[in-house]
């Protein structure tokens, strides 16, 4: 099994029980739910195929469905947001060749790239979360409140999960 295999079983297997067990239950002000998972999306490499990618996207979707109870809420978006992956990706990058092989990060991509990458993400998924959600109540304050304070939040800690991540692989080498 190649090494990204590995890197991505991992952060599967750690991530899905995280979001469902830690961070579900950080709510601010009950409105602003932190989706790190979608970390697993973000750090999958932009050489990756569209097909492969939207599968593994599926697959994180599903985990997340089966721990949060939400029948296809979060594997509709996921899968989604896998698709657009790449093509948000070259909207602040054109590094595709330097990239190969390896996964987006501030590191490898620098810092204003990756944060308009990642706060993209988080944006695209808020809003597509919290717009199925909609269909069964729908208030429109709530929802846009909810998408901008869960997109800023999970971007911090995406940003921050990046940041910690970069700093263990910089001290092993």
């Amino acid at each position: 099994m190649n090494q990204f295999a590995i890197r991505f079983t991992i952060a599967y297997l750690l991530l899905i029980p995280l979001q469902a067990l830690v961070f579900d239950h950080m709510v601010l002000f009950n409105v602003a739910v932190p989706f790190v998972f979608i970390y697993l999306i973000v750090m999958l490499p932009v050489t990756l195929g569209t097909n492969v990618s939207v599968v593994l996207g599926f697959l994180a979707g599903l985990g997340m469905d089966m721990f949060a109870d939400t029948p296809g809420m979060n594997s509709l978006s996921c899968t989604i947001l896998a698709f657009a992956r790449k093509p948000l990706f070259h909207l602040y990058t054109t590094m595709d060749d330097d990239l190969a092989g390896r996964s987006p990060s501030a590191q490898t991509m620098g810092s204003a790239s990756f944060l308009k990458y990642v706060l993209t993400l988080s944006l695209c998924y808020s809003v597509l979360v919290f717009t199925i959600e909609a269909f069964q109540l729908f208030i429109p304050e709530l929802l846009l409140t909810r998408i901008v304070a869960s997109t800023l939040y999970t971007f911090l800690l995406i940003y921050t999960l990046d940041s910690l991540l970069i700093r263990r692989r910089e001290k092993r080498l």
